[in-house]
């Protein structure tokens, strides 16, 4: 008989089975992290610079970002769609990944 090291088990809904804890736990981490794709279909990850695409009217700031701005460092939000970025004069700006492609 071969030891685990752990006695933790959980049910499984989607496969009906009991699964290690630290299984399950991993196999529920891979589910919450979600891809993110720019305009042209390269996958986007925390840190990476992007460009514009269009020119686009940033609605509560009066200012329009033009197209070919480039964007640094941007984080993901958990959301398919959108990002979080950071561009001079513009707080909380979040753009969606279908306007931007990678640098």
């Amino acid at each position: 008989m071969t030891e685990t090291g752990s006695d933790d088990y959980v049910y499984d809904e989607a496969s009906g089975e009991w699964l290690p804890a630290a299984e399950a736990a991993a196999k529920a981490a891979q589910k919450s992290t979600v891809e993110v794709r720019d305009s042209v279909g390269n996958l986007l990850a925390d840190g990476d610079s992007v460009i514009t695409i269009k020119d686009l009217k940033v609605k509560g700031a009066g200012q329009t970002l033009r197209k070919g701005t480039i964007i640094k460092s941007i984080r993901l939000t958990g959301d398919a769609q959108e990002i979080d970025c950071r561009h001079d004069g513009i707080k909380g700006l979040v753009l969606r990944a279908e306007f931007v492609r990678k640098h």
